[in-house]
């Protein structure tokens, strides 16, 4: 089979091409496992704070992506044989210990022994590959391949920020950066809290015309101050600016939910500007947001079936990830970018 594997930590720049085409033996299912034949792979910041070194693979080389949708071929002992040609998507998780009181309390996102797909196995930039069959998670049909893609992070974890949120409809909620996941968080949110209205901010005017598009009330610069105090905000960057940006517009009592893996250091500086009577006083409050359980990936892929939620995507060959990535870290970006990995 062929794949696009991680070889050595670098960093993603114009014109590099951190990941290598190879052929490599197509794996086998072990218990409990199913083999997939992968027909398409979303590409995630993520895969960026892999590559860069912010979440390295325990082991090179490594083949990335999380957002993986295809068919089972194969079935390893344990899994029943019913579940042969199923349509399935993977997500982050890949698994979790099952037995901790994280697992038990249906927080299985915060298991010690969570692996992550892409970066702990191997993962969806390539033509096959094995997983825990109970997180290879059955796709509604109305959902096609390309569409679904995206939905398995980005919407997945978007799905989480919001709920973590804790809006009350009519509240108004804010969204900052304005990529993957934050152009599904608003088509979500204005289904779920069709009262509230959705201020984001983004730095190119391109983006901000596409959240005003998408049915966002306001759209304006990162550092712009929102026509009104915000209730919740979700930061959906990669920088710290944004954080900072965010806390000085949220109302007494607001939240702000950071939807991020990592965060990068070229802008770190920015967190000596954070002053507590403006950015911090009057019970605001910071959660981040860790990893998906398979939970948030169902109820999403469900929901978003029911009200017709819908990615933008770019699509590449598999052969074209390095360019994917590259566009991505320099925030070439209106949602989502797709690779076609098998017809």
């Amino acid at each position: 089979m062929h794949a696009m594997q991680l070889e050595h930590i670098a960093p993603v720049t114009p014109g590099a091409s951190p990941l290598a085409w190879r052929e490599r033996e197509p794996p086998m299912p072990d218990v409990g496992q199913v083999l997939i034949d992968v027909s398409v792979c979303g590409v995630c910041h993520t895969e960026l704070d892999e590559i860069e070194g912010r979440t390295p693979p325990p082991r090179l080389p490594m083949i990335p992506g999380h957002q993986v949708v295809g068919r089972i071929r194969a079935v390893g002992e344990g899994v029943p044989t019913s579940r042969l040609g199923e349509r399935v998507g993977i997500g982050w998780i890949a698994s979790a210990c099952g037995e901790c009181e994280f697992c038990h309390s249906d927080r299985e996102n915060l298991c010690p022994d969570f692996v992550a797909t892409g970066r702990d196995i191997n993962g969806g930039y390539a033509e096959r590959m094995v997983v825990d069959a109970r997180y290879a998670c059955p796709l509604p049909a109305s959902l096609d391949d390309v569409q679904a893609a995206p939905m398995l992070c980005a919407g997945a974890i978007g799905y989480r920020s919001l709920n973590l949120a804790r809006l009350e409809d009519g509240e108004p909620l804010g969204l900052t950066g304005f990529g993957g996941s934050a152009h599904l968080v608003l088509q979500l949110a204005r289904y779920i809290y069709p009262a509230s209205p959705v201020h984001v901010f983004a730095r190119s005017p391109d983006e901000q015309r596409f959240a005003l598009d998408l049915g966002a009330q306001w759209a304006g610069d990162t550092r712009a101050v929102s026509p009104q105090p915000l209730a919740a905000i979700i930061d959906t960057t990669p920088a710290w600016t944004p954080v900072v940006a965010a806390l000085a517009n949220l109302a007494p009592g607001g939240r702000l939910v950071v939807n991020a893996i990592r965060k990068e250091d070229d802008d770190q500086s920015a967190l000596l500007g954070l002053d507590y009577p403006r950015h911090l006083w009057l019970e605001k409050t910071l959660q981040s947001v860790a990893n998906v359980t398979r939970r948030d990936i169902v109820e999403f892929l469900a929901l978003a079936a029911e009200i017709g939620v819908r990615p933008e995507v770019r699509s590449f060959a598999l052969r074209d990830a390095n360019q994917a990535l590259v566009e991505l870290k320099t925030r070439a970006v209106r949602g989502a970018k797709v690779l076609h990995v098998c017809a």
